[in-house]
């Protein structure tokens, strides 16, 4: 096996020890490869090893591994801030976004994504530790931003996604988790069909796991240290 095959198998790992520890099943818990920094040829060896799922924050060095991968059938995800002047290639090459946290761009997202694809599904970021370096909406803006999406046309509101502020005390890690999936629960109960909740990465999955994620997006504990210096959302 190779290493990255390695290494993914022992976060899939991680990933059932923390689900069942929880008391959900594993397969509640789904992994996306965050593969930002790393060539095609990592993410085509995490393909050949079973992973599908890969996630991207620059849409310019994604387009370069979309076009190199596309005999491959991979789902890609993006994850990082979007600028209005990349919405466009951004609502062609994926299928998923994870960080959505303005109106503006999610109406020039469905306004472009192409006749024929599949609606685009979306999770709003949201800011839980008010922090201002990171993007995201606050918590108090969000169910207003979530039923201006779950409208539009071409979009469709999966969930919520969160990166949370580092912390060695667990509780206090936990109780970040804890606000998103309060905030998820709320609107499922407001009657919207949301089913993901886009938190967790290498250093705390567990933890977001036994908050309720469905989805942890985990880069460095799969492909190793990062390729080059980039901005982080895995």
């Amino acid at each position: 096996m190779s290493p990255i095959g390695g290494n993914l198998q022992a976060v899939l790992r991680r990933i059932e020890t923390a689900a069942r520890a929880a008391g959900r099943r594993p397969d509640e818990v789904r992994l996306l490869a965050v593969s930002k920094t790393w060539p095609a040829a990592a993410v085509e060896e995490a393909y050949r090893a079973g992973q599908r799922m890969f996630g991207e924050n620059q849409q310019q060095e994604a387009a370069s591994k979309i076009a190199a991968l596309a005999r491959l059938a991979l789902e890609w995800h993006f994850i990082g801030p979007i600028q209005s002047n990349k919405t466009r290639p951004i609502a062609e090459q994926f299928a998923w976004i994870h960080s959505l946290d303005r109106e503006k761009v999610a109406r020039r997202l469905s306004e472009q994504r192409p006749v024929g694809l599949e609606p685009l599904m979306v999770c709003i970021q949201v800011n839980v530790s008010g922090e201002a370096s990171k993007s995201g909406v606050p918590p108090h803006a969000v169910e207003a931003l979530a039923r201006r999406v779950a409208a539009l046309p071409n979009l469709r509101l999966r969930g919520l996604m969160t990166i949370p502020a580092p912390s060695a005390d667990d509780e206090r890690q936990r109780a970040q988790f804890r606000e998103l999936r309060a905030l998820y629960d709320a609107l499922r109960v407001q009657g919207m069909s949301l089913d993901t909740l886009s938190m967790g990465m290498s250093d705390d999955l567990e933890a977001a796991i036994l908050e309720g994620s469905t989805l942890v997006r985990v880069g460095s504990a799969i492909f190793g240290r990062r390729a080059r210096k980039a901005s982080a959302i895995a």
